[in-house]
């Protein structure tokens, strides 16, 4: 299967020394409400780091402190703009757990908690062209699924001919997976100390949980530093 052309731009890679993402594409895929298991561990899941957090602060978590730094290396205040993950894991603490939304939302918050890291799954169809990683320029903004205008400037973002669609602090509505979508892409905003061995077993992990779930082909690819 043709693959679609993701390029980090360099001053990423400058600015954050291992910075890297798994990258999932799936082709031929069923999205439906989230099967029994699925939601059973995702509640029991939040349920035991809602426990965990009573003795712990969120931003004391290694991947939750790790992105933080990587917003205010981008010249994003963190505590203004917090990471999707971070804002997981502050949901859990308010015992606000997630409910169950469809099936690849469910298994890209599960694994969102369980790696304390930011993931985006994307429409495939609707991605105009090839993709850049990239950092967010004066005046780029987009609705995202916040139901807001969000400023994208000093923001790492994902963006296709029609402008920017993601990002590790709320993605658009442009490019929403929904029930209708058969391809699409996952993007697995690593921790940059995720060495090269263990990001791509996170990676392939997830893949094969989503395909065991919704069907389909699957392929991964880590990019940036390695």
């Amino acid at each position: 299967m043709e693959t679609l052309e993701i390029k980090v731009s360099s001053e990423i890679l400058e600015q954050i020394p291992g910075f890297k993402l798994g990258v999932i594409e799936y082709r031929n895929i069923t999205i439906e409400h989230s099967p029994q298991m699925l939601k059973g561990r995702l509640r029991l899941f939040q349920e035991s780091i809602y426990f965990d957090l009573e003795k712990n602060n969120v931003t004391n978590l290694p991947g939750i402190q790790e992105w933080r730094n990587i917003f205010k290396k981008t010249g994003k205040d963190p505590n203004r703009y917090r990471h999707s993950a971070e804002s997981l894991f502050r949901r859990v603490q308010k015992q606000n757990y997630l409910s169950s939304v469809q099936s690849a939302i469910d298994i890209n918050n599960f694994f969102s908690l369980q790696y304390q890291v930011p993931i985006g799954i994307y429409d495939l169809d609707l991605i105009q062209g090839s993709v850049e990683i990239r950092i967010g320029k004066e005046g780029e903004e987009y609705l995202g699924l916040n139901g807001r205008k969000n400023s994208l400037e000093r923001l790492i973002l994902s963006s296709d001919l029609g402008g920017p669609f993601g990002s590790p602090f709320v993605d658009s509505e442009r490019t929403l997976v929904t029930y209708d979508t058969k391809d699409a892409i996952q993007i697995i905003y690593l921790r940059p100390s995720t060495d090269l061995e263990n990001a791509e077993k996170l990676t392939k992990s997830l893949m094969e949980m989503f395909t065991q779930i919704h069907g389909g082909e699957a392929s991964f690819r880590i990019l940036g530093c390695q």
